[in-house]
């Protein structure tokens, strides 16, 4: 996800995202420990993407 995408985005919209991505992330991790995982370096993508989602929320808060 790219930070132009999430610029874009409604406060709503951010709220959902960030729940899907920590739901994807417990899944991601859950997959990691019982060795189902093809690709590990999806869980620093997932990481990534929650930190990009929560500096917006942020940003716009203290922009308020």
């Amino acid at each position: 996800m790219k930070a132009s995408e999430i610029h874009n985005m409604t406060n709503v919209e951010l709220d959902k995202k960030l729940k899907d991505l920590k739901s994807e992330l417990f899944n991601l991790r859950f997959r990691h420990a019982s060795g189902q995982l093809e690709n590990p370096l999806s869980i620093r993508t997932c990481k990534r993407d929650i930190a990009r989602v929560n500096t917006e929320i942020r940003a716009r808060e203290l922009k308020a």
